[in-house]
């Protein structure tokens, strides 16, 4: 299978360790991955902002980018869900259908299409996981409190075979964390609330590293972490599941 791989923008820019992780991830997994180097963002902070028809450019190149790889695989939930829900504000193309049904975030590709469980990690650290939204409820990449039926969850799935990672349950697992895209830029003291009850019920817990399948959700936590000097690390995924400690 041939992969194109997209970094999202505010990876690119501010987390550029993510983007490499998950590039190193997919070699050592015998993955032939590209990076289209025109790729830009996928139009996703402009939807957020009530500004989708605005997005239609960057939607086409993405299109453009990407339409020749059998997977599109990204380091982010909401990425690949705005890309697979949100491109029908352009016309339906053979290449668009293909683009969009096949972008995937990370463990969703690793554990459901190359059905790989055990990536030879070790991180010796009690974790916690951020369901973030968007994956969440937008890919079911794991299951909802408030619907009845099986539990299950990727990236907790992968974490389980990392040697040395205790995962840490805490008490509202799947409670958005009050980034919310632009949100947080709208709604400030709302998502700085949200945040501080997200770090507290995990440093609660006894959670040393907190991780997500989206750098969006982290770089909220980590801002407000490392603003009030709080005892918590802050990795992405992918960051985890390349790590040799």
């Amino acid at each position: 299978m041939k992969v194109g791989l997209f970094i999202p923008c505010y990876i690119n820019q501010l987390y550029p360790q993510v983007g490499k992780a998950t590039l190193e991830l997919l070699e050592k997994l015998k993955v032939d991955v590209a990076y289209p180097s025109g790729q830009t963002c996928c139009g996703q902070p402009m939807a957020n902002s009530g500004y989708e028809y605005e997005s239609v450019g960057a939607c086409n190149n993405f299109v453009d980018n990407f339409k020749d790889f059998d997977y599109i695989v990204t380091p982010s939930g909401s990425c690949a869900y705005h890309v697979k829900k949100h491109y029908n504000i352009i016309p339906q193309t053979d290449e668009v259908t293909k683009v969009r049904n096949n972008v995937y975030e990370l463990c969703d590709f690793i554990l459901n299409i190359l059905k790989v469980k055990d990536l030879g990690a070790s991180f010796p650290f009690k974790v916690g996981v951020h369901k973030s939204c968007h994956g969440l409820r937008g890919l079911r990449l794991g299951s909802c409190s408030e619907v009845v039926g099986p539990r299950f969850s990727y990236i907790e799935e992968l974490l389980q075979e990392v040697k040395g990672v205790e995962l840490m349950p805490v008490k509202r697992s799947d409670e958005c964390c009050g980034f919310g895209g632009t949100f947080a830029v709208t709604e400030e003291a709302i998502s700085v609330k949200m945040g501080k009850d997200k770090i507290k019920d995990h440093l609660e817990s006894g959670v040393e590293v907190m991780t997500a399948t989206d750098t969006s959700c982290l770089m909220h936590l980590e801002g407000l972490v490392n603003r009030n000097q709080q005892p918590l690390k802050i990795l992405h995924i992918a960051e985890i599941l390349n790590s040799s400690l």
